[in-house]
């Protein structure tokens, strides 16, 4: 079955209870910082692993001390499910074992 795209109220909702994610555009996107670029990079690595777990992923991008994640759904026309709250949920979950701030 197909996941059905959220409205800007339900996503709204839904990030409420995941601090410093945000909606941008037709997805919604965090960035994480840093004290160094390794734990950064680390970082990377473990939310590819949940991507893989999941079937779902994201785009990411990799600075010296930052991490910035951006997810929609493309199945649904690049608009937002619950598949995109799930992998946010699960990225919040590791965040802070990374020291991601």
């Amino acid at each position: 079955m197909a996941p059905e795209a959220l409205t800007r109220q339900q996503t709204d909702e839904a990030l409420a209870g995941l601090p410093g994610w945000s909606t941008d555009g037709d997805s919604i996107a965090r960035t994480y910082t840093f004290a160094k670029h390794l734990p950064a990079a680390a970082m990377v690595v473990h939310v590819a692993a949940i991507q893989e777990e999941l079937n779902h992923h994201s785009d990411m991008s990799l600075g010296y001390n930052k991490l910035s994640i951006t997810v929609n759904t493309h199945s649904v026309g690049g608009q937002v499910t619950g598949k995109d709250i799930e992998l946010a949920r699960r990225v919040e979950e590791i965040a802070a074992g990374h020291g991601a701030q």
